[in-house]
């Protein structure tokens, strides 16, 4: 029985009636392929497949929530002065030089059943939760987050205090996606399965989530979660917050407006990141 068909036969069962043996052996393998990014939360798909381009594998999001289940809370303490407790199936990730990434000294940590690239710099504090996948050559500046499940891509900059949500319920829900060569401003939010595509502009303070609706002022449209596909921002668009008048007489009468996100134009394909946005807010 393949991997993918033993995931789904264990997941369902009570944890009480399970063989225990057989599913955490399953499961320790299925950690192994997690590990080393050859199976993912999800994956691109077929050009023209879906909107979104993007497939949720959600036996993977399944297997992760076994081992949860399949896990102990025990004591993690590195000493009698730093007391920590966690789920004995998921533990610390083990690097080392081989894996080529470049951990900073200073608090950060990235927990095993994620998969972080060679090539990527991590500066301290940041947490890299389980099921998340960091693309080769993205730096991620202090006190970044990235939750489970979050797919990262290739190249992207993410500044101090970024935070991007996880999603483990339910498993058929896509995780946030954030494509090849997105730059993401410091303080920025994106949560709720938002897709960021490739060389996208989030600047500093942006909030992406599923109550938020980004309006285009380039094109003249807007853009927000459906009951089908989630938030999505367009390739190369420059996001940067804006402000949304509140339409009653009480808010007119006290100037009262809501924040929001803008696009305020798209960036040439080969022009730097930093430099259009610094450009876009002067």
């Amino acid at each position: 029985m393949i991997l993918k068909e033993r995931i789904e036969l264990f997941y369902p069962q009570d944890i009480g009636k399970i063989d225990r043996h057989e599913a955490v052996q399953t499961f320790n393998e299925f950690k192994f392929f997690l590990n080393n990014g050859e199976i993912r939360a999800a994956s691109p798909s077929p050009k023209g497949k879906n909107p979104t381009g993007w497939t949720v594998n959600d036996w993977v999001k399944k297997g992760i929530l076994l081992g949860f289940r399949l896990g102990e809370l025990i004591d993690v303490s590195p000493d009698e002065h730093f007391r920590f407790f966690d789920i004995s199936t998921f533990p610390l990730k083990k690097l080392t030089l081989q894996n080529r990434v470049r951990l900073v000294p200073g608090g950060s940590a990235i927990r095993d059943g994620s998969y972080v690239a060679p090539g990527v710099v991590i500066l301290p504090p940041s947490y890299i939760n389980v099921g998340a996948y960091v693309d080769g050559d993205t730096a991620i500046d202090s006190q970044c987050v990235i939750g489970c499940c979050a797919q990262i891509g290739r190249r992207v900059r993410m500044n101090a205090g970024v935070h991007i949500g996880g999603t483990m319920e339910s498993p058929v829900d896509l995780p946030v996606i954030i494509e090849d060569d997105v730059f993401i401003g410091g303080q920025s939010v994106i949560s709720d399965g938002a897709i960021v595509k490739q060389k996208a502009v989030i600047a500093a303070g942006v909030i992406l989530t599923g109550s938020t609706t980004v309006y285009d002022i380039v094109n003249e449209k807007a853009y927000r979660r459906s009951n089908k596909t989630p938030l999505i921002i367009p390739e190369h668009a420059v996001v940067v917050p804006g402000s949304r008048a509140v339409d009653t007489p009480y808010a007119k009468k006290n100037h009262l407006a809501l924040s929001t996100a803008l696009i305020i134009k798209y960036r040439d394909p080969k022009s730097d990141a930093a430099a259009v946005l610094e450009e876009s807010l002067r």
